[in-house]
């Protein structure tokens, strides 16, 4: 499998910022503690310490908040514990009600949200850990500090990845590593003080408990979900929210973890056209809606909106198109909606 670079992962997964959790924390509405890296709330991690840890911790709230987190990915792969009260989790188009005791699992490319979009009385534990991918089809490499044995890694690295049901039943077990990581936060007051050793064996633990759970579970497996393929089906959905950046083949190739042959391949297979001509007809797509809904707008500023390089390119492939100009279009469209 190929695990290029991803030349512009920082803008599609990058840390949410948690703005609102951190205004609610500093206004005294809950609880926050956490280890971090980048822009996470709480004490931050030394390199030596942990690394491949993104963030870690825990969130209490006594009330309901008029807050939540919007939609997000994150760099790494993320697991939530909800050990009291209830909470409503979004993923794509499906939202679950989550319980106490619910874990769940998310991956970079997965876009989700916590709150709906309000977070109601509860404590929910997080860890976001960095296995070195950004997208279905690239191999897992876990942090050197895991240290299950190399049968059991793979089986846990085989299930996350060929199994991306998102919200699990646990046991007590799950919960008390968590809440003995949730401990070892709080004793965190300086970087000098992180119980390294300590939280490194918990981690592990919470880690084999959670194979013990997907085992007993039967999990079905599904290979497809870590093709190729796939990876640019996620692609080419993003680019319908996406088809304003000014994007080229070796970027779209970069964002894939892909060689450009590769993409177009599966492109072509998904969409029978090159990605490029794929990003073309999405922006037409666009700009003919913007023309009809936007009537404020001139046809050059619609252009520019929808990533055209020039007014008169746009012009021209719109023409191919749909036959008529930009303008007319519009026209057209209006006479007949009268």
């Amino acid at each position: 499998m190929n695990n290029q670079p991803n030349k512009n992962f920082y803008e599609i997964y990058s840390a949410d910022r948690c703005e609102s959790l951190i205004s609610a924390a500093d206004s005294g509405d809950l609880e926050v503690k956490g280890l971090r890296r980048s822009n996470y709330p709480g004490l931050k991690l030394p390199d030596e310490v942990l690394p491949g840890i993104y963030s870690l911790g825990y969130w209490d709230a006594k009330k309901n908040q008029n807050w939540g987190l919007g939609w997000h990915r994150n760099e790494g792969i993320e697991f939530t514990f909800l050990s009291s009260g209830g909470l409503d989790f979004s993923l794509g188009n499906k939202t679950f009600k989550l319980r106490p005791g619910n874990l769940t699992v998310t991956r970079p490319w997965q876009l989700h949200r916590v709150g709906n979009p309000n977070i109601t009385v509860g404590k929910l534990y997080w860890m976001i850990i960095d296995v070195d991918v950004r997208q279905p089809h690239q191999d897992w490499i876990w942090p050197d500090w895991i240290v299950l044995s190399k049968k059991d890694l793979s089986e846990l690295t085989k299930i996350l990845r060929q199994n991306e049901m998102p919200v699990w039943k646990t046991s007590e077990v799950l919960n008390v590593c968590f809440t003995e990581i949730g401990k070892c936060i709080e004793e965190s007051k300086t970087e000098g003080q992180i119980p390294h050793s300590k939280l490194t064996i918990l981690i592990n633990q919470l880690l084999l408990q959670m194979l013990d759970l997907f085992r007993k579970g039967q999990v079905e497996l599904d290979e497809s979900l870590i093709v190729n393929l796939r990876t640019v089906e996620i692609f080419l959905d993003h680019l319908q929210t996406d088809f304003e950046r000014h994007w080229t083949l070796d970027e779209m190739a970069g964002h894939c973890g892909m060689g450009i042959t590769s993409l177009t391949k599966y492109c072509k297979q998904l969409s029978n056209l090159t990605p490029i001509n794929y990003l073309i007809k999405i922006r037409l797509e666009a700009a003919a809606k913007m023309l009809l809904d936007d009537g404020d707008k001139g046809v050059g500023e619609i252009s520019y909106d929808c990533g055209f390089s020039s007014s008169q390119y746009f012009a021209t492939t719109f023409r191919k198109q749909y036959a008529v100009s930009p303008k007319d279009y519009r026209a057209n469209l209006l006479l007949a909606k009268k």
